[in-house]
């Protein structure tokens, strides 16, 4: 792969992330889970390191997101400073800083306790991407948090 090749190659994963925030702000969750393999999964992690959720397959991510998000929040994503690493022609993995901001009403969730009304996130997207039939889809993407602010 020469430079040109592996510039473009950079450009289509920065804009592949620019898409999934954008579904993820305006909430468009099929279209969300469209940019990953079919296989692909998303693994949220807490401030403390722990598994919040694993979801796998475009189905569960659809589903899983929005679930947990809640129909009237109000959803904020900013992505920061990349680092892409172009591995061949048909995988590449980045590392993201982000910053997200949940708002919502007061609820309870499933097992009766208050859910947050406000979320403030940092942290960092870590996609590995592939590329299948010619387009870059996320075929993993793991969120480590460094900071979580939570109003309930």
């Amino acid at each position: 792969m020469d430079v040109i090749e592996r510039l473009s190659t950079i450009e289509d994963l920065r804009r592949l992330m620019a898409r999934y925030v954008y579904n993820a702000d305006l909430q468009r969750w099929e279209d969300l889970a469209s940019l990953f393999t079919a296989d692909g999964t998303f693994t949220p992690h807490n401030v403390d390191g722990s598994v919040a959720a694993r979801m796998e397959g475009r189905s569960q991510i659809a589903e899983s997101i929005p679930a947990n998000v809640g129909p009237e929040a109000v959803v904020v994503h900013h992505l920061f400073s990349d680092e892409i690493d172009v591995e061949s022609e048909t995988s590449a993995r980045g590392v993201w800083a982000m910053e997200d901001l949940i708002e919502r009403p007061a609820s309870t969730g499933p097992d009766g306790r208050p859910r947050f009304t406000s979320m403030h996130g940092f942290g960092h997207y870590r996609p590995r991407f592939a590329k299948v039939d010619g387009v870059w889809k996320i075929a993993e993407l793991v969120l480590t948090r460094v900071r979580m602010d939570l109003e309930y």
